[in-house]
């Protein structure tokens, strides 16, 4: 994700440099555009919700089907740097839970002098979780914590110094600690049914997957090793539970200067028990190094009782599928192209993903959407063009898709779409000021260039019309700084 936003937002600044001299805006009126993020879908229903950063401002809208008109619920009204993330729905669709505050997009977790505060507040900025009853448009902060899992009986979960606890979503009574762990507890995932919770108990060097049932029943640990275990998914049933497990930490010192294979392994263990059994293991390579793209494993528990996850065993972060009883895995998205931001349907049936692949020229340097089976390699293309889709979400019902989509002249808008992809329209093209200079914009051209180390690298040309004489232009290479150039 940041990778794409930095990319886009370089894609608007270096069109300005490289627009001519005689440019007739401002860098204000490019910069000002207001920016959506963090979209999610309602488990049931048609509704859908994302954050719109304006002028740094940031504010929670939703909208729902069969109009999906856009409709903000908070009412921010400062620039103070304080994020709102983890978006959820409650399953019923009647709540709307968020985090305010932090610093989830940062190399390192926000702790205390390192919280996120701009304005120079005298009061320490705080991790908050908030509800929203979206029916009355009731706002509640519920309590300081983050990492909010809401099961499908309504039971609010979160994370409040690095321990579980329970809070009602209307904000009533008091926050009560869940769970006593001597770990530093994460990745809440309650049971289909909300009987149970299964979190990471994470112990320096290994982690443990555990689950609480109640509190008169002791945790169960699943298959408990000197592993690093995480990603805790449960079977469709309630009965099972997939994670993804990797070595534990230390041992002898790796070489600082040599890449040396991450492997890793999906087990399916008995929630009642705790008894495990190993379903795949990645090859003992680079390549099957555990993946580092958009939400790393992406493992999911899928319809006909099999497993789908990310790995990079080809060279490309790709989608595969296994049976949760074990197996060979099934390659789900063949190609040269990297699969990414991926979403199992609300029916488990498919995978919706986005990949920088298509049939139009310079795709490569794009991301368009596709969703697969998770039995079969028969990825069906969604969007296409010149433009750039992420973030797929499909509401509770099955019936839209929504998703974020951008160009070189365009800013990022929220779209809506039939699941196969038709009838695609943006929802919030009226939030694009009157005075963006969308008509004197450069479209980026893509360009490759020998290296001093023979390696080949890919840019973004922006050039300008100068009557044919040569002019300045700024090249963005991927992963490195823009380099200026004159052509």
């Amino acid at each position: 994700m940041k990778t794409l936003l930095c990319s886009f937002a370089l894609f608007l600044s270096a069109g300005v440099f490289a627009a001519t001299a005689h440019a007739s805006f401002s860098m204000a009126q490019v910069t000002n555009v207001p920016y959506p993020s963090g979209l999610v879908a309602a488990k049931q229903g048609n509704r859908i919700a994302w954050v719109l950063d304006k002028q740094g401002v940031r504010n929670i809208w939703i909208a729902e089907a069969p109009g999906f008109t856009p409709r903000q619920v908070t009412k921010y009204t400062g620039d103070d740097g304080q994020e709102l993330t983890q978006l959820g729905f409650s399953p019923d669709g009647t709540y709307l839970v968020y985090v305010r505050g932090g610093d989830h997009d940062a190399n390192w977790p926000a702790k205390g002098n390192l919280a996120p505060d701009p304005t120079s507040a005298p009061v320490e900025p705080e991790v908050t979780i908030w509800s929203i009853a979206l029916d009355s448009g009731k706002l509640v902060k519920i309590a300081d914590g983050d990492e909010p899992a809401v099961s499908s009986t309504n039971r609010l979960a979160f994370i409040s110094k690095h321990q579980v606890w329970t809070a009602a979503l209307d904000g009533k009574g008091k926050p009560q600690q869940l769970v006593f762990d001597r770990g530093e507890d994460g990745s809440l995932r309650w049971s289909p049914d909300g009987s149970r919770l299964a979190f990471v108990s994470t112990r320096d060097d290994h982690a443990f997957i555990g689950v609480f049932r109640s509190k008169d029943q002791p945790l169960v640990y699943l298959a408990p090793t000197t592993s690093l275990d995480g990603s805790p998914h449960w079977s469709p049933d309630g009965s099972r539970i997939a994670f993804a497990r990797q070595p534990g930490l230390g041992g002898a010192p790796q070489p600082l200067l040599q890449q040396t294979p991450q492997p890793w392994s999906i087990w399916v263990a008995d929630a009642a028990s705790g008894a495990g059994h190993l379903v795949w293991r990645s090859p003992d390579s680079l390549n099957g190094s555990y993946p580092e793209t958009e939400g790393a494993d992406n493992l999911h528990w899928a319809a006909g009782d099999r497993l789908v996850f990310l790995g990079d065993m080809d060279g490309w972060p790709h989608l595969y599928s296994v049976p949760a009883s074990g197996g060979d895995a099934l390659l789900l998205t063949p190609g040269q192209f990297m699969a990414e931001f991926v979403r199992l349907s609300p029916d488990r049936r498919y995978l919706v993903y986005n990949a920088n692949t298509g049939s139009t020229a310079g795709d490569g340097d794009r991301r368009h959407l596709y969703r697969v089976p998770v039995d079969a390699a028969r990825p069906q293309v969604l969007t296409s063009g010149a433009t750039i889709e992420w973030l797929p979400v499909v509401t509770g019902d099955g019936k839209h898709l929504a998703f974020l989509q951008s160009g070189a002249k365009r800013p990022p808008l929220v779209v809506v779409a039939s699941t196969d992809g038709t009838d695609a329209h943006a929802i919030n093209a009226d939030q694009i000021p009157r005075d963006f200079p969308t008509g004197q914009l450069v479209v980026p051209q893509p360009v490759t260039f020998k290296a001093a180390d023979g390696w080949t690298i890919h840019g973004q040309l922006f050039g300008g019309d100068h009557g044919g004489a040569a002019k300045p232009a700024i090249i963005f290479v991927h992963g490195g700084p823009p380099r200026q150039m004159f052509l």
